[in-house]
């Protein structure tokens, strides 16, 4: 399985030979200006939720790639609307794609689409494909939900929000780190504007001294697992 960190939230994955993108937001985000979007391949989008810094590419990487949507009923049937093909899901749900078995768990924070209107509960994803499992948090705060992951799965890596003030801070998710018993941890939603950055060297030590590692990608940059 490759990951490839594409700025804020917005990470691609090929598993196999099937690309997923999570969350693609690059046009907007002035750090990802080097990424051409018109080159990223989807053969799925999952969504988290209805955020403009989550959402803002999936119309057009959708239209150019055919790519099939996933997520909550509401963000799905938003998109349906505009003729896009998309798959919903909920809470708890799971589903096999080609891609490997996916399940859709809790998350929480607000979501709305940016005109106002309703998108539905947030969401995250535990993805298994390859004989490997991740987990996708999206923009959650840490939640003693997350203790009901390795109960199902035993990860081998999981994508965390670090930025504070929108999501969990660095200390919550070392925190969550313990609650989904995984210590291999990708970090994403940080530095993206003002509210969110980070120190990097601090996050990491800090990771490191409870005995996690804590990766921070350059935007486009991948690792294999």
């Amino acid at each position: 399985m490759k990951i490839t960190f594409y700025g804020h939230a917005c990470i691609g994955l090929k598993v196999e030979d099937v690309h997923v993108l999570i969350d693609p937001f690059i046009s907007g985000n002035g750090k990802a200006a080097h990424i051409n979007i018109d080159e990223i391949p989807a053969d799925y989008i999952l969504i988290t939720h209805a955020h403009q810094d989550h959402i803002l590419d999936v119309e057009r990487i959708a239209k150019r790639t055919k790519a099939i949507l996933v997520s909550n009923y509401e963000i799905i049937t938003h998109y349906e609307k505009l003729g896009l093909e998309g798959h919903p899901m909920n809470h708890g749900g799971t589903w096999n794609f080609d891609f490997g078995k996916l399940k859709y768990v809790n998350a929480i924070h607000t979501s709305s689409f940016p005109d106002g209107s309703y998108g539905g509960q947030p969401g995250g994803f535990v993805i298994e494909g390859e004989h490997k499992t991740i987990y996708v948090a999206g923009d959650t705060a840490l939640t003693m939900d997350m203790k009901l992951i390795p109960a199902q799965y035993d990860l081998d890596l999981a994508i965390l929000p670090i930025g504070d003030n929108f999501t969990m801070g660095v200390d919550d998710a070392i925190i969550a780190s313990k609650f989904i018993e995984c210590d291999k941890l990708l970090g994403y939603h940080y530095d993206t504007f003002g509210y969110i950055e980070i120190d990097h060297e601090e996050a990491k030590r800090k990771f490191f001294e409870k005995d996690k590692d804590l990766m921070l990608l350059e935007i486009g940059n991948s690792i294999e697992l």
